[in-house]
C-alpha cells in the first residue's frame, strides 16, 4: 500500500509517497481503507517540526474517513463495511482529557494519510449518512474544535453573540454551529470577498480587520458596547487583545490557534478586570464528536469544502493551505 510521510527533511519537500505492507488488525482493532483525509494548520506546523514533534517517518494527518475492511477478535464496535471516521485524540474517549493527550493521529501516533491504517475500535465513530467522504474527512479535529468550544464547555444559547475569525475550518464551523443553535454571529476577514460567503453562510454583522484594525473594539460597538457573549480565537498571540476589547465582562474566550505565531507579549490584566472565561480548546472526546454527529444529522449540515487534491496531489494540498487562499476545508481524495 501506499503512504506519505514527514522525512527527516521537513516541511512540505519533506512529504514523501512510499510503500508499506498492508497492516492486519489484531484484537480490538479495525482496518480502514481511507478514503479521503483533510488538512489543518496543526498539519503545517508539524511538517515544519513544530508543536515539539521532530521531524522523522510519521504518516502526517489526523482527519480521515473511510471504510472497515477487517476487524480483529472482540471488535463489536464496527463492521466490515461501515463507514466510520477516527477521532483525534484515539484514547480520548469521554471525561477529561488528563492522561489521554499522547495519543493525537498525525502527530503522537501515525496519522491517516494513507491508502488503508489499522486503529483500536474504540476510536472510530459512524459519521451522518448525508455526508460524503471529503464531507466526513472535515470532521475529526475542526469540527469538533469548534462544537467543543461553543456548546460542550461554552454551553451557547440562542440569541447569544459569537466572534469567529478568518475563514478557516474551525471558524466555519463555529458560524454553523452557531446559528444552527440560533445564535448571532460577528465575523471578520481580510477579504470582502471572503467576507460576503460568510454573510452568505449566516454571519450577521462583517468586519475587515485589515481596513478595521482595532476590530475587537467595532465588535463591542455591534452589540451596543455590551460585548460578545464567546470568541473562538484562532490566532493567538497576535490578536488577543483585539479579543479581548471584543468580548464582554463575563465572556468566554476559547483559544484554539496560532495562526499569527507563537511570540509576542500578552496582558492578563483585562481577564482579570472583565471576569474573563479563558479556556484552551485540544478538540475533543469520542463522546463530544458523537453528539456533534447527532446534532450535525439533524440539522443535515454540511460542511464547507473549498478544494480536493488527489491523492498524488497532497504537497499541492500543503501548499494551498498554506498560501491562505482557502475557504473552508482542504482535502484529499485517498
Amino acid at each position: 500500500m501506499q503512504v506519505y510521510e514527514i522525512g527527516q527533511r521537513g516541511g512540505i519537500d519533506g512529504l514523501k509517497l512510499t510503500e508499506r505492507p498492508t497492516p492486519k488488525p489484531g484484537p480490538g482493532q479495525v482496518l480502514l481503507r481511507m478514503r479521503a483525509a483533510s488538512l489543518n494548520y496543526r498539519d503545517l506546523i508539524i511538517a515544519n517540526g513544530g508543536l515539539g514533534y521532530a521531524a522523522g517517518s510519521r504518516i502526517p494527518l489526523s482527519d480521515g474517513a473511510g471504510d472497515v475492511v477487517e476487524v480483529g477478535a472482540g471488535v463489536t464496535r464496527v463492521r466490515a463495511g461501515d463507514r466510520v471516521a477516527p477521532i483525534f485524540t484515539q484514547s480520548w474517549l469521554g471525561g477529561e482529557i488528563g492522561r489521554h493527550l499522547p495519543t493525537a493521529l498525525g502527530g503522537d501516533i501515525d496519522g491517516v494519510l494513507a491508502q488503508y491504517v489499522v486503529l483500536d475500535a474504540d476510536g472510530l465513530v459512524h459519521y451522518p449518512g448525508h455526508l460524503a467522504y471529503e464531507e466526513a474527512a472535515a470532521l475529526p479535529c475542526a469540527a469538533v474544535t469548534a462544537w467543543s468550544a461553543l456548546i460542550t464547555l461554552g454551553q451557547l444559547r440562542a440569541g447569544e453573540t459569537v466572534l469567529v475569525m478568518g475563514t478557516g475550518g474551525v471558524s466555519i464551523f463555529a458560524l454553523q454551529f452557531a446559528r444552527m443553535t440560533g445564535a448571532r454571529v460577528i465575523a471578520t476577514s481580510s477579504s470582502d470577498a471572503k467576507l460576503a460567503r460568510l454573510g452568505g453562510l449566516g454571519a450577521a454583522e462583517l468586519i475587515n480587520y485589515r481596513t478595521t484594525p482595532e476590530w475587537g473594539k467595532r465588535a463591542a460597538e455591534l452589540t451596543g458596547g455590551r460585548g460578545v457573549d464567546h470568541v473562538v480565537e484562532v490566532g493567538g498571540a497576535g490578536t488577543l487583545a483585539n479579543s479581548l476589547a471584543a468580548v464582554r465582562p463575563g465572556g468566554r474566550i476559547s483559544l484554539i490557534g496560532l495562526l499569527t505565531g507563537f511570540g509576542g507579549e500578552f496582558n492578563p490584566i483585562p481577564i482579570l478586570l472583565k471576569s474573563i472565561c479563558f479556556q484552551g480548546i485540544r478538540v475533543g472526546s469520542r463522546d463530544m464528536f458523537e453528539a456533534m454527529n447527532s446534532a450535525i444529522e439533524t440539522a443535515q449540515l454540511r460542511p464547507v469544502i473549498d478544494r480536493t487534491f488527489d491523492f498524488a496531489e497532497a504537497p499541492a494540498a500543503y501548499r494551498y493551505l498554506e498560501s491562505g487562499v482557502h475557504f473552508g476545508k482542504v482535502c484529499i481524495r485517498i
